[in-house]
């Protein structure tokens, strides 16, 4: 049986489509600024592995590796994770790239970190215990999940609003440690600014 499921039946988007026609307002420019922030800070091991699920055509996977990372990207969408393998091979750079479901994925050895942006916002909020189990699954206990979430009043999506409050019932403090901290926000550009909030969180 494929790992790819039809992705407008479980997501309620045709993901492939939506690149294949360049309509993904999501995507940045360049690499999403939380990123060398938490760098500077020491948040990345060189020599760790890194998950990016719903990685897309996002220039994140590629600073990752550059940092010394073991770069896993997952994506639904085929012509994303072939842009991405495209990428790497022009870079020079080593890196794995699978076409499947990443919420129904498992690896055979978790991960010390996961990345999560403009994934969680973008599936339904039914399928969000869904990615709580794969993101909890998928690290090693005191793994860390760098998390950017969508902030968003408008009923509706994707994107879907990912409220603090929602997401720490998603995440609780049982499965999760959660930063003592304020959360810093960064606005999205092509989502008319639209704030995330950068959460780093340690896996219990």
């Amino acid at each position: 049986m494929s790992d790819i499921p039809n992705s407008e039946e479980r997501t309620g988007m045709d993901w492939e489509a939506r690149f294949r026609a360049g309509d993904a307002p999501w995507e940045r420019a360049g690499v999403h600024p939380a990123l060398p922030d938490w760098a500077q800070a020491g948040a990345f091991t060189a020599g760790g592995s890194m998950l990016v699920p719903g990685c897309g055509r996002g220039a994140e996977p590629e600073a990752f590796a550059r940092l010394g990372l073991a770069l896993t990207g997952i994506d639904l969408a085929p012509s994303a994770i072939t842009w991405q393998r495209a990428r790497f091979a022009e870079a020079g750079l080593n890196g794995t790239f699978l076409a499947a479901d990443a919420l129904a994925w498992r690896p055979d050895t978790p991960f010390d970190a996961l990345w999560e942006q403009t994934f969680l916002c973008a599936i339904h909020p039914r399928l969000r215990t869904d990615w709580e189990a794969m993101a909890h699954a998928s690290l090693r206990p005191g793994g860390s999940l760098f998390a950017l979430f969508m902030q968003k009043d408008e009923p509706g999506g994707p994107p879907y609003g990912c409220s603090l409050e929602a997401m720490r019932d998603l995440l609780p403090e049982s499965r999760w440690i959660w930063p003592d901290t304020p959360l810093m926000a960064y606005p999205h550009p092509g989502l008319s600014g639209k704030a995330e909030l950068a959460a780093h969180l340690i896996r219990r």
